[in-house]
């Protein structure tokens, strides 16, 4: 199945919805944590400093100062303010209480998995790594000079974002691929930003053979390799001396849920993605620019330091309704952090933000094309847009009770004509980092985010004025907005 059957075949109606008889066997649910078992465990040094330049300087390309005197110190850093837990949630109704982390997924279900290959780190043994954020620690699945990973050059750390995709299906079945790859682009900002906090470089590697990875690194079945993040530039190295051979530990990967249900849509279209087209350069055409009537001023700052920012980003809730807002500068702010260039070997902008503005002052309430290359909107659909930004997201008052929210369109068509399928995976790689972007920025300007990966797909199209079967497909939706408390909240 290529990504237009399995994109068709995946989309939500309402008649898809009244057709669905899942319900959720809790009995069955994934773990989120994946150990490996029999594999040494390295501590990483507990309270690593936080990073204190301001979030929204890190969202505009500033790096931070290099603080880290050894690979432990530079990695609990990186992992703490990238992958690690930060709060706890307790469930409704009992004392059950569930993990939240840094990184944000969809359903808090987590298929990312964060491995590391390490070359050179001062006072770290070379090898093969799994992050442990239960723990805070490091699994050692191999010591020793390993091959490099295909296409990662000689950067002395290299993370492979792999994706355990039942996370996702046990909850959204066939749907879940979009799931997993939107998380996957959030995990990359993820880290990206951290280490550019801490004065690390980071490029995304999407251009590589799955197979040879997934071997390399010896993943279970259960994991599939999605991205691999290059980072170089900033971390504490020595010039490694030949390297002893290589020693796999490797460890036994804990069984995640009593039974595994398998959806073939899924794993179709990840097979479909799998082959490489063309080199590993980014779309050489540029996406369509247009303008708009309303110019964005300047954007707000905000001093808010990147550690504390990402340590206590939450998905909120649900919002007020009204009547505070927020302001235009605010919005502009957002908008310029939301669509930086990625640094990635596929970068090339296929996504476009569509806001729906609900109470931004100097605003009129409608929808808007964003244009970044000008800094401006253009006015689609006037008029208030709460009940409709609602409907769109599955009947979700969230994304209408947010002071904004976004539309993501992804152009699949000009990334596949690139790429051929993996394309489909790009474009969800970069709707997930504007995501991540999106929270951060909002949570620096003491605001909200929550993103949303449920929505009525081609009733997103109609409203928008797009083809249904064309070339410009929904992939994500966001608000943005001033939270209600929630109550579940430990921390």
């Amino acid at each position: 199945m290529n990504w237009r059957g399995y994109h068709e075949a995946t989309k939500h109606s309402v008649e898809s919805l009244r057709r669905s008889r899942h319900f959720l066997d809790w009995a069955n649910m994934p773990d989120p944590f994946r150990h490996y078992e029999g594999a040494p465990v390295v501590d990483l040094p507990a309270g690593p400093p936080s990073p204190d330049i301001p979030a929204l300087e890190v969202l505009l390309g500033a790096r931070g100062p290099a603080t880290a005197a050894d690979g432990a110190e530079f990695l609990s850093q990186l992992l703490f303010y990238s992958a690690a837990i930060s709060a706890s949630k307790r469930a409704p109704g009992g004392g059950y209480r569930y993990a939240l982390r840094v990184n944000p997924s969809s359903g808090n279900l987590h298929p990312t998995e964060f491995h590391f290959l390490t070359r050179g780190l001062r006072g770290w043994t070379d090898g093969l790594y799994h992050y442990r954020p239960s723990s805070h620690m490091a699994e050692q699945r191999a010591a020793g000079a390993l091959d490099p990973l295909p296409g990662a050059g000689a950067a002395p750390v290299v993370f492979v974002l792999s994706s355990i995709a039942w996370r996702e299906a046990w909850k959204y079945r066939a749907r879940a691929y979009r799931y997993c790859l939107l998380d996957t682009g959030h995990a990359w900002q993820s880290l990206a930003l951290a280490a550019r906090a801490i004065g690390c470089r980071a490029c995304a590697l999407g251009h590589f053979p799955d197979d040879e990875a997934a071997r390399g690194l010896g993943l279970a079945a259960d994991e599939w390799p999605m991205l691999l993040v290059a980072l170089c530039d900033g971390p504490p190295r020595v010039d490694p001396a030949g390297g002893a051979e290589p020693v796999w530990h490797g460890g036994t990967p804990n069984r995640l849920s009593p039974e595994e249900i398998r959806y073939l849509p899924l794993e179709e279209v990840h097979a479909a993605s799998k082959p490489l087209k063309g080199a590993a350069v980014p779309v050489a055409d540029p996406p369509e620019e247009g303008a708009g009537a309303l110019r964005l001023p300047a954007p707000a700052a905000s001093a808010s330091g990147f550690g504390e920012v990402v340590r206590r980003r939450r998905s909120a809730l649900d919002y007020e309704g009204g009547p505070r807002g927020m302001t235009l500068p605010e919005l502009s702010a957002i908008l310029e952090a939301a669509t930086q260039p990625l640094e990635a070997d596929f970068a090339a902008r296929f996504v476009q933000l569509y806001v729906y503005a609900h109470r931004v002052e100097g605003v009129a309430p409608g929808v808007y094309r964003h244009w970044p290359a000008r800094a401006e909107l253009e006015l689609v659909r006037a008029g208030g847009q709460q009940v409709a930004a609602a409907g769109l997201s599955l009947g979700q008052d969230l994304a209408g009770n947010a002071c904004l929210a976004f539309s993501m369109i992804g152009d699949v068509g000009r990334a596949t004509a690139a790429h051929g399928d993996r394309g489909y995976r790009y474009v969800h790689f970069e709707a997930g980092a504007i995501g991540q972007r999106l929270y951060l920025a909002a949570e620096a300007l003491g605001l909200r985010g929550t993103g949303i990966g449920a929505f009525f797909d081609d009733q997103v199209h109609r409203y928008l004025g797009l083809d249904e079967s064309g070339p410009k497909q929904v992939v994500y939706h966001f608000a943005i907005g001033h939270p209600v408390p929630d109550p579940r909240l430990d921390g």
